[in-house]
């Protein structure tokens, strides 16, 4: 079984369920989905290094990803409609907890200067944000051999109903929040 899944159903819904208030098991807050976002910016016109990118983004998450095209041509941008302007993966299930164990206990803590997550990145609704501006800072990526670092954004989302309890399932779940000097 994953690590991170065992340790939800183990303890941290029971954890959850007696600090809420919670009495019905199915209404503990729980991690929906995690979705994988990276513009390809200067890779629009360098179709080796999109799909350079695309398995380097296939590598970390499990999934290959898809690409997202443009909606509306901006001229000032050089972007036309229908030309690829990004990729994404939506992870569920065992990938989801796999992806967010190496996240959580392996690549945040490889990061330069890293003293936390930024705490103000949950939206009204529960779920939280991050970006990493090199994805080569994760272990499956051989540098020499991949695309150009390039940054990416991973959601989070929750079911809880807002961002105190969404902070703290995740809390649980061992992401390293930012600590607050005091």
């Amino acid at each position: 079984m994953i690590r991170l899944k065992d340790k939800y159903n183990k303890e941290v819904k029971k954890t959850l369920a007696s600090e809420l208030g919670v009495k019905n098991e199915m209404a503990v807050p729980k991690l929906v989905k995690v979705v994988v976002n990276a513009g390809v910016g200067d890779l629009i016109k360098n179709q080796n290094g999109l799909e350079a990118l695309r398995k380097d983004v296939a590598q970390v998450t499990g999934q290959i990803p898809s690409i997202r095209s443009a909606k509306l041509s901006i001229a000032s941008f050089g972007i036309r409609e229908g030309m690829p302007v990004g990729i994404a993966v939506t992870l569920r299930g065992d990938k989801m907890y796999s992806f967010l164990d190496r996240l959580f206990s392996v690549v945040l803590p490889r990061l330069r200067d890293f003293r936390g997550v930024s705490i103000s990145a949950f939206d009204k609704f529960g779920n939280y944000t991050l970006g990493i501006s090199e994805h080569t800072v994760f272990p499956e990526i051989d540098s020499s051999k991949s695309a150009q670092p390039h940054g990416m954004q991973i959601t989070i989302v929750t079911s809880a109903k807002n961002k105190k309890e969404s902070k703290r399932l995740l809390e649980l779940l061992g992401c390293p929040f930012e600590k607050k000097e005091k």
